[in-house]
């Protein structure tokens, strides 16, 4: 059976450090280890902060939801916003030898998401509504020999 808990915030980044201990309480409590639990945390960080920051234009006059789901096998958190529509499909392939090398600020926002999550989805629930959702396996299948 699927629990939930949610959590809103005003668009400010002065506001990530009580999304991080929410998200990271959670994840506690769902049985990760630290380790997976910084990963989590981290994620939904930055995807807070992609919103802030591309979907709201660093105004801090809106709102960002972000409500946890603990299914029986996953732990899913879904960010929603009412800012611009970011489309993944747009963005070009990253080459992070490159991408470090140039000294560049920022720009890993997507990259960390997918490296540190095993599952990351970008939706338009309509109504002008964006969702990010993150999804992390508790016991990861692994590969058999």
């Amino acid at each position: 059976m699927a629990k939930s808990a949610t959590k809103t915030i005003p668009s400010k980044t002065g506001k990530l450090l009580e999304v991080r201990e929410f998200v990271a309480s959670e994840a506690r409590d769902f049985g990760f280890s630290d380790e997976d639990i910084s990963k989590i945390a981290l994620a939904v960080d930055e995807a807070c902060t992609n919103i802030i920051r591309h979907a709201y234009q660093n105004n801090p006059d809106h709102e960002i939801a972000i409500t946890v789901e603990k299914k029986k096998d996953r732990f899913e958190v879904s960010i929603v916003d009412e800012g611009r529509r970011f489309d993944p499909s747009m963005l070009k392939p990253l080459n992070l030898k490159e991408h470090l090398t140039r000294y560049r600020r920022g720009g890993l926002g997507v990259y960390l998401m997918k490296t540190l999550m095993d599952k990351v989805e970008y939706n338009s629930l309509g109504d002008k509504r964006n969702e990010v959702r993150l999804t992390k396996y508790l016991h990861p299948v692994r590969s058999r020999r």
